[in-house]
């Protein structure tokens, strides 16, 4: 597989305020990877630094083979980066398939495979995005994410403030776009036990630092090694 993006010795953050600090990492085509690491350690912060939203300051930062750095914000999803937020950002006063058009580029994924995948958001097609439930809101948000057709999906707690019965459909689709899309993912999540099955690699940051980088299933593996980086958010 090709190499999709890279990043070596990268420092950013906000203004004056340094959060991400000597932060390498090489992620190929299609590959997958966990971002661990407790609440303040730089984990949306990277996301964010991806996407243009924090302030580059230094460092390598490449995707596709260019640099990342140089791209306004607003052409890296031109570029092929998707990013589902925390706050998932939905439009409100949008219909569900307004979301899903208003952003959509040519592609494998269209309205009709988006719904297929998430069957509520196709029964809900003409509700407006603040008349669904915040699992719908999820799903709307990264249903919307890939109408972008991204090269690589960069999703920052998906699981965030829901039911079990939702976060287990969504793991079930996460685990589906991880190991057939063909698509690049990043996935940011605070019970790192539910996610690290999901994807090859892994990336622990310690005070914006990364403190491992590797296959995920040894950290699975290594109980102690886990809950000494994530205390209780790992189980």
């Amino acid at each position: 597989m090709a190499e999709l993006l890279y990043l070596d010795k990268l420092w950013a953050g906000y203004g004056e305020a340094v959060v991400l600090e000597d932060v390498s990492l090489t992620l190929n085509e299609g590959d997958s990877l966990s971002l661990l690491g407790r609440n303040g350690m730089g984990k949306t912060t990277l996301l964010s630094t991806l996407m243009g939203a924090a302030d580059y300051k230094s460092g390598v930062m490449r995707f596709a083979g260019q640099d990342l750095s140089k791209v306004a914000p607003f052409a890296r999803a031109h570029l092929g980066l998707g990013w589902v937020p925390q706050e998932r950002d939905i439009f409100p006063s949008l219909t569900v398939e307004e979301n899903l058009t208003v952003v959509a580029t040519k592609g494998h994924w269209d309205v009709a495979k988006v719904c297929a995948m998430f069957p509520r958001l196709g029964e809900r097609r003409l509700n407006m995005g603040n008349q669904l439930s915040g699992g719908e809101q999820q799903m709307l948000a990264l249903g919307r994410a890939l109408m972008l057709n991204p090269k690589l999906l960069l999703l920052d707690e998906p699981l965030e403030g829901l039911a079990p019965l939702i976060v287990q459909e969504l793991l079930s689709i996460i685990q589906q776009l991880t190991e057939e899309s063909g698509m690049a993912v990043i996935l940011v999540e605070q019970h790192a036990r539910q996610i690290l099955p999901l994807t090859r690699q892994a990336l622990v940051l310690e005070r914006g630092k990364g403190v491992y980088q590797g296959p995920s299933q040894p950290l699975l593996d290594d109980s102690a090694l886990l809950d000494s980086w994530l205390g209780v958010s790992s189980h």
